[in-house]
Formats: C-alpha cells, sequence, structure tokens
C-alpha cells in the first residue's frame, strides 16, 4: 500500500496547487522584467532576463548547414578526369547528402568559380574478398562539376 499513499500524497499537493493560482505581475518595456508571484506562503521576487535575438538575413548562404569542406571530401583523380579536364569538367567526391545547389555554393566557395552545371552520382560500393571472408566497400557520391570557358580550378595541388 505503499505506492498507493505516495500516489495519494502527490495527488493532494496537485489539487492544493490548483486552488490558489499564482498571480504573475510583469514590467514593460525593460530590459529586465521583474515577475512577483503572489499566492503562496512567502511573495518570492524573480528577475528574468529578456534577451532578443539579432535578425539573421535570408541569404541563400545562410541555408547552408554544411561548411565547404565537409560537402567536397576529396577530388577524383582519375585517367578518365584528366581527360574531362580539357573540357572543364572536375570530378568530386562529396557528401551522400548534398545537392546541386549545395554543392554549386561548395565549389565557389572552395574555388572562387560558380559552376555551370553539377551533375551527381551514386556510387555504389564492389564487394571485395579477403580470403574466405567477403566484405563490401563503402557506398558514395560523385560530383561532376562543368566550369565555365576559360575558368579552371587546380585540384592536383593537395593530390
Amino acid at each position: 500500500m505503499g505506492l498507493l499513499d505516495r500516489w495519494t500524497k502527490r495527488q493532494e499537493q496537485k489539487k492544493l496547487e490548483q486552488t490558489k493560482p499564482p498571480v504573475v505581475l510583469k514590467s514593460d518595456k525593460t530590459s529586465k522584467d521583474a515577475v512577483v508571484v503572489k499566492g503562496k506562503e512567502k511573495s518570492e521576487k524573480v528577475v528574468k532576463k529578456t534577451v532578443v535575438a539579432p535578425k539573421e538575413k535570408s541569404t541563400p548562404t545562410a541555408k547552408i548547414s554544411m561548411t565547404a569542406d565537409r560537402i567536397l571530401i576529396r577530388p577524383l583523380v582519375t585517367e578518365k578526369g584528366a581527360i574531362a579536364q580539357s573540357q572543364n569538367k572536375y570530378g568530386f567526391v562529396v557528401e551522400r547528402s548534398a545537392t546541386t545547389d549545395v554543392i554549386k555554393r561548395a565549389i565557389a566557395e572552395a574555388y572562387g568559380v560558380t559552376p555551370l552545371k553539377v551533375n551527381l552520382i551514386n556510387v555504389s560500393g564492389k564487394w571485395v574478398r579477403f580470403g574466405q571472408s567477403f566484405g563490401r566497400r563503402g557506398d558514395y557520391k560523385k560530383a561532376i562539376v562543368t566550369l565555365p570557358k576559360g575558368k579552371s580550378i587546380t585540384i592536383h595541388e593537395g593530390v
């Protein structure tokens, strides 16, 4: 019966709190709001600070949650990619959740060139074998970025 006693005590406390509603008084147009609570045994004075957050400008870059370093994982350096660079097409391994608009902004932020077009390819990982056990390489997303004529980026510097 100990559980029921605790439950009934809580119910009685809730009823007492509901019968005497606290009266809240607030002052207006100040940096601090003074709140006085009445209706309890002792009147308490509580001071609350109101913080006004600055309004954020609605720019397209403010909507990006990831930085260019997290979106562009690494450049794709392959023979096929080297041939495509003559046509101003560059390959990158990108974050799996990245979209074309986010990738365009990341390229513009990282390299200072706004791409004309971004094509995305979801590449599934290959099945590999290590002795008797099998495994699978990870899936990744590949982006082929087309730049305007006369513009280029150097992706071989850090490779």
